[in-house]
């Protein structure tokens, strides 16, 4: 874990509080809580109309395959620890070793994205789009606003490849691990919750 943010007299700058505290950049946790609310309200507001027609909610939910979820699930897990092991590599000193790391949560990502685009594929095919009926509309705006995320945090995964430091590995990986959270949510919620 990363020591408070020296400020220009070299002591750690009070000014971040409780966020000089935490690994990689202050700056990105900010993003992350902001995000984390953000997402809540999706959340609160999926929950509010599904408990107002559960039973459409229901009956439309069985159209998504849960094994495509969790394959994502696992995936997106799997790259996590691949994030935490490239963190874990950086500050031993193993560069190296940290690239292939950061190397692997990124392939994992594209994996991600792959198996996401052959669900989208799979649900346009059978004429389920997002104006399909209300659970369809959720369904593509969480998961297409989560995609964006995963894209986002494949980018910060690249740069940081290339411009490799303790700071920016802990950077990108506290937003890697935000997209896994928000997936763990998201996969029973839309998937398995009835």
């Amino acid at each position: 874990m990363s020591e408070a943010r020296p400020h220009g007299d070299g002591l750690p700058n009070p000014g971040w509080g409780p966020f000089a505290a935490l690994p990689g950049n202050p700056l990105m946790w900010v993003l992350i809580l902001s995000e984390l609310l953000v997402f809540a309200a999706f959340f609160a507001l999926y929950a509010w109309q599904r408990a107002a027609a559960p039973a459409r909610v229901d009956a439309a939910q069985r159209h998504l395959d849960p094994l495509m979820g969790g394959l994502n699930t696992l995936v997106l897990l799997t790259s996590g620890l691949a994030a935490a092991l490239a963190v874990e590599a950086i500050a031993a000193g193993r560069r190296r070793h940290a690239r292939r790391w950061l190397g692997a949560a990124l392939g994992l990502g594209a994996v991600f994205c792959t198996i996401k685009g052959l669900e989208y594929a799979d649900k346009l095919a059978a004429g389920l789009t997002p104006e399909t009926n209300l659970f369809f509309g959720f369904y593509y705006g969480l998961t297409a606003f989560h995609f964006a995320h995963v894209l986002f945090g494949m980018a910060l995964l690249a740069l940081v490849t290339w411009r490799l430091s303790t700071d920016n590995v802990e950077t990108a990986a506290a937003f890697w691990h935000l997209v896994d959270l928000i997936w763990i949510l998201l996969y029973p919620l839309l998937y398995l919750l009835r």
